[in-house]
């Protein structure tokens, strides 16, 4: 008797691909791992998904879609933006590899179309040109962006060298820096054991790098209405 095809939906592919992407990472993601999990044959996937590129855009616009859920703010330019950022640092923290696929895909879903619509909303009624309006939404997500991604290959790659190395990386790093001379190396060196580079990650650095962006912006609009 042949086998019955289960019954899989686009909702359930979409799980799996999460667990999938927080068990092996992004970089070691395929259709035909996604089918043996949800225990079907690969090309019953392109039933539901044309590409795996298709895939990744609806995975995005998923997280759009919770971004939007969660964000609420209606104060004035920057408090909408600060809440925007929190918003999207804790959604992407969530999903894992949602970062890349945020920065991976384009614009051509209806939700990640509304989530860019509603980050530009933060700031229409600033007397910034629209261009610049562009480019400060752009340059804020950017930020977060990249402080998640920052965040998430650090400890993965702290998780790699624990694996593969009988010695702290800590320890591993003091050698190498005292290994090299103060000219090249101290102010590097005395901020490490300093512990400074472990603010990098915590809410502390990422609400000082926010800080630094809004300033920015407003320093522009001071000027511009002068």
């Amino acid at each position: 008797m042949k086998k019955q095809q289960p019954q899989i939906s686009e909702d359930k592919i979409l799980e799996t691909s999460w667990e999938l992407l927080g068990e092996n990472g992004i970089e070691k993601f395929s259709m035909r791992r996604l089918a043996d999990r949800l225990g079907i044959q690969a090309p019953s996937l392109y039933w539901y998904f044309k590409s795996k590129q298709n895939l990744y855009q609806r995975l995005a616009n998923q997280i759009s879609k919770i971004i939007l859920e969660e964000f609420h703010s209606e104060g004035d330019w920057k408090e909408q933006l600060t809440e925007l950022a929190v918003t999207v640092r804790s959604v992407l923290s969530r999903y894992p590899c949602s970062t890349q696929l945020m920065m991976m895909t384009l614009p051509h879903e209806p939700d990640i179309i509304r989530f860019t619509n509603r980050m530009l909303l933060c700031v229409e009624s600033t007397p910034l040109k629209q261009e610049q309006k562009m480019q400060v939404v752009t340059t804020l997500v950017n930020f977060v962006f990249y402080f998640v991604l920052d965040d998430y290959q650090h400890e993965r790659n702290i998780s790699v060298m624990l694996k593969e190395q009988s010695e702290l990386p800590g320890e591993q790093m003091i050698n190498l820096l005292n290994s090299m001379s103060d000219s090249d190396a101290g102010l590097f060196r005395r901020m490490f054991t300093n512990g400074l580079f472990e603010l990098m990650g915590t809410d502390e650095a990422f609400d000082f790098g926010l800080k630094l962006i809004l300033y920015g912006v407003e320093r522009v609009i001071e000027e511009q209405v002068k």
